[in-house]
């Protein structure tokens, strides 16, 4: 078992969700206590998400343009900072450098 399973006391997903033709790839976890997350990387591309469970995207690395369904701004983030999208919407975004985030279901 690897450090991290280990220090999450939960599953980690080895098998990659590779997304949009390889321009997002996450791994997902599920913790003892149930939560869901994944830590994934979106590559160049403007790209729209659909949700289903309320979401947080925690950026770790790099940065993006969002634009949450029935907004009409773009809004600008990086690394260190994040943004909600609702359940059961969606969320157009733009990344012009490698983005690194962890995605906090729920």
């Amino acid at each position: 078992m690897s450090n991290i399973t280990q220090s999450l006391a939960g599953k980690v997903s080895t098998k990659a969700n590779v997304y949009f033709d390889g321009k997002c790839v996450s791994h997902s976890i599920e913790l003892a206590d149930g939560t869901k997350k994944s830590v994934g990387v979106i590559l160049p591309a403007t790209l729209n998400f659909g949700t289903g469970a309320p979401e947080i995207m925690e950026l770790i690395d790099g940065s993006c343009r969002v634009k949450l369904k029935g907004e009409s701004e773009w809004k600008t983030y990086s690394g260190g900072q994040s943004f909600s999208v609702p359940g059961n919407s969606s969320f157009d975004i733009e990344v012009t450098t490698a983005l690194h985030y962890i995605c906090h279901f729920g």
